[in-house]
């Protein structure tokens, strides 16, 4: 990747065409990443339920993702891209006002969680919509050639807001408590309609979209990589901070800005590869690179170590949805991009559905350690899909 990665990452003009879309991203996505360090200890310290508890509320929100990725990128497509994201940005301020009901009954922790997991799973609807709607928007407004680029720009828009939000949301949390996290997921989504008001649309496509058997079957292989890959991402979300805690290691939160800011800096600085050398060929290094982090967060000894396999988990696993996701627009009909895209990641939600509240099984029975050589294993999976990509790319 040395020789390619002195070239411009990407035309100036594509990057001022998205700078609003990734706005937009940003302010939302904050909320998310303010409580990626704080939602497990609140759900295990604050309630005092176990890691199962842990592994169920995390998995919820990817859960609800899942279910409507497909009625998200349906809608961007016969409804427009700008429609989607104020619907989700709607949904999002509405989950805080759930997050809000459940504090009102901490003295019961398991009605608690019980609506804790229904906020987190209006939340995963909504960022499904405001995701699937801004990379469909991204996608309208470039060249079909810079597929990838959207996908690692609008992408890198995401985690700069996981890494801003984890410092801040330990902060919040532990000089107000979750109801400081609750409150800003309700009013920061109210904030980013402030930006979304003024752009303009892009018009819905009016031709005929293809059944949605023949979209999936354009995508299931690239999807079926990401799945595998993004079970290291379900790992650092729901029991990093466990671990650091577990093990007497702080800050918690520093292994997800280690995270964040290690995948911003691949996107910054080889975003632009996936349109260049090809989708299935970044894919393989990256899983590559990711299998490798997890494996050092399972053997670390010492925080130091466990901070450098977070980032280097960020660093493989940042070029890993454009790389595949490559392949995936590569061939879907153009008209039904946003629906090409909501089916894509639906495969991530359905990876995290699953794997956290099985990874929390794991940490139950085996530890919270054994949790990253599990998703090593997995991870490790991802480079058959994508090395069978790489020697028959138009067999899908």
């Amino acid at each position: 990747m040395s020789a390619t990665s002195s070239r411009p990452a990407v035309a100036p003009s594509v990057v001022v065409v998205l700078l609003p879309i990734m706005a937009v991203v940003l302010t939302v996505f904050l909320i998310i990443g303010l409580a990626l360090p704080v939602l497990p200890l609140h759900v295990h310290q604050g309630l005092g339920l176990d890691t199962v508890a842990v592994g169920l509320v995390a998995g919820s929100q990817f859960a609800a993702s899942l279910v409507s990725r497909v009625w998200a990128g349906n809608h961007a497509d016969s409804r427009g891209a700008k429609r989607a994201v104020i619907t989700g940005l709607a949904g999002a301020a509405a989950a805080g006002l759930i997050y809000l009901l459940s504090l009102r009954v901490v003295d019961a922790p398991a009605l608690s969680v019980t609506i804790l997991i229904v906020s987190r799973g209006l939340l995963g609807a909504a960022e499904s919509f405001i995701i699937t709607g801004a990379l469909s928007w991204g996608l309208a407004l470039v060249d079909a050639r810079n597929a990838g680029t959207v996908m690692a720009w609008v992408g890198t828009a995401m985690y700069a807001a996981f890494a801003l939000g984890a410092p801040l949301g330990t902060a919040l949390y532990e000089s107000f408590g979750f109801a400081a996290i609750a409150l800003a997921t309700t009013l920061v989504p109210l904030a980013a309609l402030l930006i979304v008001a003024p752009l303009r649309p892009v018009l819905p496509q009016r031709r005929a979209r293809p059944v949605f058997a023949k979209v999936v079957g354009a995508v299931w292989m690239p999807g079926v990589g990401l799945a595998l890959s993004s079970i290291g991402f379900g790992a650092i979300t729901a029991f990093i901070a466990l671990l650091f805690v577990d093990r007497g290691w702080s800050p918690a939160w520093l292994a997800f800005s280690a995270f964040a800011v290690a995948f911003i800096v691949a996107r910054v600085l080889f975003g632009h590869l996936p349109d260049r050398l090809g989708g299935a060929q970044v894919a393989l290094v990256s899983v590559l690179i990711e299998a490798t982090g997890q494996a050092l967060i399972w053997l670390a000894p010492r925080p130091g170590l466990a901070l450098v396999g977070a980032a280097l988990t960020g660093f493989g696993y940042s070029l890993v949805y454009p790389g595949f996701g490559v392949e995936a627009v590569r061939h879907a009909p153009a008209q039904s991009r946003g629906l090409a895209m909501g089916a894509y990641t639906a495969f991530l939600d359905l990876a995290l559905g699953i794997a956290s509240p099985a990874l929390g099984l794991v940490a139950s029975g085996a530890g919270l350690g054994s949790v990253f050589l599990v998703s090593t294993l997995v991870v490790l999976g991802a480079a058959v899909i994508a090395g069978r990509l790489l020697m028959a790319p138009t067999a899908i």
